[in-house]
């Protein structure tokens, strides 16, 4: 008969490799069929775990001996081995094999037999934390926690404030229902402030990453679940570190990253170098811009929504919003070549599937594409200042197709004809007219 809460032969690796296929980047139901378990059996560990694997599954430190080792020391032990000879093989210390042997030995039998599986187990049950988490024992810290996760905004006096209303406009990620975040404080703004609110308490500290733990790992749920809406996100359950990695553009190499463009690039001397983005509005639509480094001179790509839009698309088909690979890299081409050769001298863009035609475009247009680091929109701060000027005329949240190739001409004029402080008051046409 199995001893009450031992878990049974075999169990551990199932789930040890489970949470190895997730680190890969595998969904719960696939990392649980390569671990020989059900889907359901994966998909529950996952949810049981908030989404991240356990301390006692994680890989763990030299200085504990492991289950492989485990194993080995009963296979020697079996045949007759001694402890020196055994940690001697090992590259363990006598006293830490001594130590194993005496603590984590079966004993049901009467007798000190030692079992890898037995062994593993006494070492889990021994290293586990009894201890209730600090939000479950600290009213006062959980209070304070709640609040600022349900978004409660106090003025001076303490009265109790209501705060902007934010519904779901089917729009956003998360979950289905009126978000919270508009009001609610992150994590780690609320761990932080801890420290200003309560300076001389210091049973009022927490980590954010307790408060995660909080609300996503059962059995450490101190916190209502459903404050996992009120996060910035709104997921309810963590998404592993491996599948974001996998997202990565296959078409970006060291080679063409903004580190490697030209020195001449960056002090503005020397114009020809570009920087381009694309404005996103309703219904997939959107609208390329193109702003020259030296001069701030404006140009915008017209991306018209192809006509089979309203159409089913077809798997590995091409883009039928009007802003993919072949249509933005189109839309420059056409646009970029009635400058000068001397005006054409890079293009900085961000990692934007877009661009996936960009070798294709530096041989048509003689143009030489970098790509920013992920989530650096600052290493475009012409552009990106260019888009917030844009805005005025194509406000976020309206439909972007609506507007022709006439329409977007007269935008550039106006905004190139507009004098810059940092120009010295000359417009950007002016600027540009003067270099040609």
């Amino acid at each position: 008969m199995r001893s009450p809460g031992r878990p049974p032969v075999g169990r551990r690796e199932h789930r040890q490799r489970f949470w190895e296929e997730v680190a890969r980047g595998l969904s719960s139901e696939k990392a649980a069929v390569a671990a020989g378990v059900s889907p359901a059996v994966g998909t529950r560990w996952f949810r049981e775990c908030g989404g991240m694997p356990p301390l006692n599954l994680r890989p763990q430190s030299r200085r504990y001996l492991s289950f492989v080792e485990r194993e080995e020391i009963a296979v020697l032990r079996a045949r007759g081995r001694g402890v020196r000879e055994i940690a001697r093989q090992l590259g363990r210390s006598p006293s830490t094999i001594s130590r194993e042997l005496r603590r984590n030995a079966a004993t049901r039998g009467g007798n000190l037999e030692y079992r890898a599986t037995t062994a593993q187990w006494h070492a889990d049950r021994r290293a586990s934390r009894p201890k209730l988490s600090k939000l479950a024992t600290n009213g006062e810290l959980r209070q304070y926690v709640q609040d600022c996760l349900g978004g409660l905004i106090r003025a001076r006096d303490g009265a109790a404030l209501a705060g902007p209303g934010v519904r779901w406009t089917g729009r956003r990620r998360g979950r289905r229902q009126d978000r919270r975040w508009a009001t609610s404080w992150s994590p780690e703004q609320i761990a932080n402030r801890l420290r200003v609110d309560f300076p001389d308490d210091e049973s009022m500290r927490i980590s954010h990453e307790a408060i995660y733990q909080a609300l996503y790992v059962q059995g450490r749920g101190a916190l209502r679940r459903e404050l996992t809406a009120c996060l910035r996100t709104g997921r309810a359950l963590r998404v592993p570190r491996a599948r974001t990695r996998g997202r990565g553009k296959t078409f970006v190499h060291p080679e063409i990253m903004l580190s490697e463009r030209p020195a001449e690039a960056d002090d503005r001397a020397v114009p020809g170098h570009w920087e381009g983005d694309l404005i996103l509005g309703l219904g997939s639509s959107a609208i390329g811009t193109l702003v020259e480094r030296t001069s701030r001179f404006t140009m915008l790509l017209y991306l018209p929504r192809p006509n089979k839009h309203d159409e089913p698309r077809t798997k590995n088909g091409p883009a039928l919003a009007g802003h993919g690979a072949e249509a933005v890299r189109e839309a420059i081409a056409s646009s970029i070549t009635t400058l000068p050769e001397q005006l054409r001298r890079s293009l900085t863009w961000d990692q934007g599937a877009e661009m996936a035609q960009h070798a294709r475009l530096r041989i048509d247009t003689g143009l030489a594409v970098y790509f920013c680091d992920p989530q650096s929109p600052w290493q475009r701060g012409t552009n990106e200042n260019t888009n917030g000027l844009l805005r005025q005329y194509f406000p976020k949240g309206t439909d972007l197709s609506r507007h022709t190739a006439d329409d977007l001409s007269a935008v550039a004029a106006a905004l190139n004809s507009r004098p810059r402080k940092t120009l010295g008051w000359r417009t950007p046409a002016e600027t540009l007219e003067d270099l040609l």
